[in-house]
């Protein structure tokens, strides 16, 4: 979702990179969110007037989506943007739904379209929410189903398939939108994200949790290089012991409401970075569902190293120049030193993995052409 909660920079990217690549490939893109009312801001007034909407529409005109996007409060018939009554019409003659994790549940726009995706951008925890919490994940309603865990459904991959079919695939991103970047203005290893997300998934005997789990295990890694690491990491003020630790162990946080509240501010600071040191929910580590992130695609586009937790992706994503996959300090340790090697070379094999294999042109086609055979 983009307008849910306004103001993050990296969420609205990731759902831009579909609408941008669909709209590339030729096809009529229409964009509809719909947002629960208790996520508006302020709460009381007209829609129109909320900072939810004014962040939706700066966001849709920018990119060119203004006269073809829709901002709904669920299960109600208020809009900004396209009306209700226009969007039943756009339904009536659509070909495909793309339905980011089945949030859109209003079955007079979705019920009468023939193929009906759901695109699980969360993988490991939709399944074992609907598995293990019996959480309504919204899987009910849709025709196929997509995930970006890679590995989701083979024999080495544990979480359940919750019988369903799974087409895997990588994530795209539009290059057009994220040339290789120029100066460095951030002299160190960065990344940006939430501390914790949605709740943690325990799993017969197996533990799944948020990237503070995953990144507790590195917390001594900036004492033992020289190289810097800058995290614009939303972390509760409450989380005193970690915050102290991260301090004391030399790691610099940035507010990423200050870094990468829009899209033009996220990619900013990616542009500006030397590499990622890219952390992963410690859910995606112990899965090993090949989650890989949508982050990482922008660094990479951008001609920027990547260091990305391990998560099984390098069964599927080539490794080892440009992008390193790690599991241990000592792996960190060693990826450094290469990028200290021969950055100049890292850095353009960067955006050959994004060029090679993430251009969305490349992803969304094959996509469709799966979905349209099966």
């Amino acid at each position: 979702m983009i307008a849910a909660h306004p103001g993050q920079g990296g969420a609205t990217w990731a759902v831009l990179q579909y609408l941008l690549g669909f709209g590339r490939l030729g096809h009529r893109v229409i964009f509809v969110e719909g947002i629960p009312a208790e996520t508006l801001n302020p709460k009381g007034i007209p829609l129109d007037r909320t900072l939810n909407a004014g962040y939706f529409s700066r966001v849709m005109k920018a990119f060119g989506f203004d006269s073809a996007s829709s901002l709904m409060v669920a299960g109600t018939r208020q809009t900004v943007g396209l009306s209700y009554e226009r969007l039943r019409q756009v339904a009536r003659s659509a070909d495909v739904l793309i339905n980011i994790s089945g949030m859109l549940v209003d079955e007079e726009l979705t019920g009468g379209i023939p193929r009906r995706v759901y695109l699980d951008l969360d993988p490991a925890f939709n399944q074992l929410w609907h598995s293990s919490q019996a959480c309504d994940m919204r899987f009910g309603g849709h025709t196929h189903f997509v995930t970006i865990g890679l590995a989701i459904g083979q024999s080495e991959c544990p979480v359940p398939t919750c019988d369903l079919s799974w087409i895997t695939t990588l994530q795209p991103i539009v290059l057009a939108f994220w040339p290789v970047a120029e100066r460095i203005t951030h002299d160190a290893l960065t990344t940006i994200g939430n501390w914790r997300s949605y709740g943690s998934i325990a799993h017969q005997g197996t533990f799944y949790g948020q990237k503070a789990h995953s990144l507790r295990r590195f917390i001594t890694l900036p004492t033992l290089t020289d190289e810097k690491f800058t995290l614009a990491l939303a972390i509760h003020p409450d989380e005193q012991k970690d915050l102290a630790a991260m301090a004391e162990n030399g790691w610099l946080l940035l507010d990423p409401a200050d870094v990468a509240r829009t899209p033009e501010d996220y990619q900013r600071f990616i542009q500006g970075s030397k590499a990622e040191f890219g952390i992963a929910k410690s859910g995606y580590v112990t899965s090993r569902c090949g989650w890989f992130s949508d982050r990482s695609l922008c660094y990479l586009a951008s001609g920027r190293p990547v260091l990305a937790e391990e998560t099984g992706f390098s069964d599927f994503i080539p490794v080892g120049d440009g992008l390193f996959a790690f599991e241990t300090i000592a792996e960190v340790l060693a990826a450094i030193e290469e990028l200290r090697t021969d950055y100049a070379r890292h850095a353009r094999a960067a955006r050959d993995i994004a060029e090679a294999l993430f251009n969305s042109d490349l992803v969304l086609g094959r996509l469709l052409d799966r979905i349209s055979s099966t």
